[in-house]
């Protein structure tokens, strides 16, 4: 059984949850209750298995209330970043034909802003507060019984995945066709078998919540009777702080995380109790191999490494041991993927060449879509088979089966575990109006392991300085969420080109790269 109401019958007083600050608390009982309350109001506005739910807050406790109502539903959740622009919000949460939106007041600004911008939402949910357009989350809930659906068809997510070209897509999976008392049959189980979790975890959630891997590491924990403490932001600090307080088991770090509690001082790291510690998991950002090593000589070898992407067509894992045999490697083919590397026109390469990489799954072609996108979904596939599908990334495999990364088609930068593709950065500079090309990469940065670059040729060649910079900024600051715009501008009079006009880009982020082996950090 993986769901809460098995948990709530097996252990109602365990704590499902625990906010890392504030201390506040929901145990199994609690969330079965609640999850069921809101299952009935989502089933009252007329949301049937296959429609969808957005929700948009900060790390929160009812987070997790709302994900499991429409786990017991049959819905789609898409969950959105909390720090996007209200255009940038208000597109995905149209797009996802969300008819059900959930805010908190803290975010009542944003949730004023997308109100005429989302006219497919039905019904709109405050938590902690109200403002004009929507309803209190808690009043709305009490006012439905606490009584389960007379059917529980299993939900999933559809999570958003940006697109080089520009505009963010939804990874569509259709219903599993299960119910919530059979539980998530995907990964549940796995975390089981390669990192130990059970209904004795405590695991500890630091990253946005909002995000694939926290959201559904969360959850599949919660799942397995695991205890989850959510921080409301991450701390390097409170991050020890909170594994020896609550003896935490179990947590996933970001490379910039480790970074950072990495360069909090000896005595201070050595004050605290991290002994129960079993497996700190690390993904979705890769980690340097100095990172890395020096992690595993602080806590052990329990540090497990994970490459996927949230279109789930295949992932690899690594244990330390591995790693130490093999640095910087992100493992081997897992979840009964395989793994081919391909180059442009699809023909498979040998072992130590670089090339796409493609994960070949059994049920890539029956699965996996962009909502709504038949073009997209189309060029993730291999030209020639159906069932292998690209995340855009170039890597290399070893005549052992382990796979390195070694560069990103679509020049996709990942700064602190955030992905950023640069075509939304272009396409708003390009409408400034003494901008007349532009060309924005990720670049090295010791902390978040790149950050954005732009490289600006102006209308009017005299005018480039750091008022002109200021004045780009100022620009990107109106049209895109604070994580996308550049850290730096540079100035370039003309840009390299094919004879037929397309920049090349890929010169221009070179030089900023010299003395690294991989475009990847």
């Amino acid at each position: 059984m993986y769901d809460p109401a098995s948990h709530a019958q097996k252990t109602p007083d365990r704590p499902a949850i625990i906010m890392g600050g504030s201390g506040e608390s929901l145990t199994f009982s609690q969330l079965d209750e609640r999850s069921k309350r809101l299952a009935r109001l989502f089933w009252s506005e007329g949301l049937r298995p296959g429609d969808h739910v957005a929700i948009l807050m900060e790390n929160h406790i009812r987070y997790i209330e709302v994900f499991w109502a429409a786990f017991r539903s049959g819905l789609y959740l898409t969950a959105v970043n909390r720090y996007l622009t209200p255009k940038e919000a208000a597109y995905i949460i149209d797009d996802c034909d969300a008819r059900v939106l959930v805010m908190s007041s803290y975010m009542s600004e944003l949730a004023s802003a997308v109100v005429s911008m989302t006219p497919k939402v039905r019904r709109r949910l405050m938590v902690d507060g109200t403002v004009p357009g929507y309803d209190s989350f808690d009043e709305a809930v009490a006012a439905h019984p606490a009584e389960v659906l007379d059917e529980e068809p299993l939900g999933r997510t559809m999570l958003y995945s940006s697109g080089s070209t520009g505009q963010p897509k939804g990874v569509w999976r259709p219903l599993t066709g299960r119910t919530v008392q059979e539980g998530k049959p995907a990964l549940v189980p796995v975390y089981q078998t390669l990192y130990g979790m059970g209904a004795d975890t405590i695991y500890l959630s630091p990253a946005p919540i909002y995000h694939s891997a926290p959201l559904l590491f969360s959850t599949d924990a919660m799942a397995l009777g695991a205890t989850v403490v959510m921080m409301e932001k991450f701390d390097a600090e409170q991050v020890l702080a909170l594994i020896e307080k609550y003896r935490v088991t179990h947590t996933q770090l970001v490379a910039t995380m480790f970074n950072r509690m990495l360069k909090l001082p000896l005595g201070v790291r050595d004050a605290y109790d991290l002994s129960s510690l079993e497996c700190v998991i690390t993904g979705a950002a890769p980690c340097s191999i100095p990172t890395k090593r020096a992690m595993i000589d602080w806590l052990g070898p329990i540090v497990h490494e994970y490459y996927a992407g949230t279109e789930d067509t295949g992932a690899t894992v690594i244990t330390s041991e591995e790693w130490l045999k093999h640095p910087g490697s992100v493992g081997r083919a897992a979840l009964e993927s395989t793994i081919h590397i391909c180059d442009a026109d699809g023909r498979e390469l040998p072992a130590g060449e670089i090339g796409r990489i493609y994960f070949e799954t059994s049920d890539a072609v029956a699965g996996f879509q962009y909502y709504g996108e038949p073009d997209k979904t189309a060029r993730a596939h291999h030209p020639d088979h159906e069932n292998w599908t690209a995340l855009g990334d170039l890597g290399r495999l070893d005549d052992e089966g382990y796979l390195y990364l070694a560069d990103r088609e679509s020049f996709m930068i990942i700064a602190g575990g955030v992905n950023i593709y640069p075509q939304e950065i272009e396409n708003a500079l390009l409408l400034h109006p003494e901008v007349q090309d532009v060309a924005v990469f990720g670049v090295p940065n010791e902390d978040l392991g790149e950050e954005v670059k732009a490289v600006v040729q102006p209308v009017d060649s005299s005018r480039a300085g750091e008022a002109m910079v200021a004045d780009l900024l100022a620009h990107c600051a109106e049209h895109l969420a604070r994580f996308k715009i550049p850290r730096s501008i540079d100035f370039l009079d003309d840009f390299p080109r094919s004879p037929t006009g397309k920049l090349y880009k890929a010169p221009l982020r070179e030089k900023y790269w010299v003395g690294h082996d991989s475009r990847i950090l």
